[in-house]
């Protein structure tokens, strides 16, 4: 009995493993861009440093850019790494930049955040 337990136990602890090592990314590639999980467009802001693990677009800012928010628990994989935001949250960036969607895009594929303000690009992968 005490032999089917470790069995069990040890099983049960390799499917977590597994399960944690093919958590989903938080965006893929699409058309040339980067795309959220609903499809929509990801965002850069050249005001962000890349690499600094910080975000500077808050408030405000962050009402009309909303960032790829990540879980309290998330972790770097690869290229995307999650960063710590002002207020506390977490947010993913991709190769050391920080992304958002954009308000004014309605539907998967809309990009009509690239270009704004000369300082928002469509994330590329």
């Amino acid at each position: 009995m005490v032999r089917n337990f470790t069995f069990s136990a040890l099983g049960v602890a390799a499917l977590l493993i597994a399960g944690s090592a093919m958590a989903a990314a938080p965006g893929k590639a699409s058309n040339g861009v980067l795309v959220g999980d609903k499809g929509m467009t990801l965002y850069t802001f050249d005001k962000d440093t890349a690499n600094s693990g910080k975000s500077v677009c808050n408030d405000k800012c962050a009402a009309n850019w909303p960032p790829l928010a990540a879980a309290a628990g998330a972790k770097a994989d690869g290229a995307w790494t999650v960063i710590s935001r002002d207020d506390g949250s977490k947010q993913w960036a991709y190769k050391g930049q920080p992304l958002y969607y954009w308000v004014k895009d309605q539907a998967p594929g809309d990009k009509t955040g690239d270009g704004v303000g000369g300082v928002w690009h469509a994330a590329k992968p």
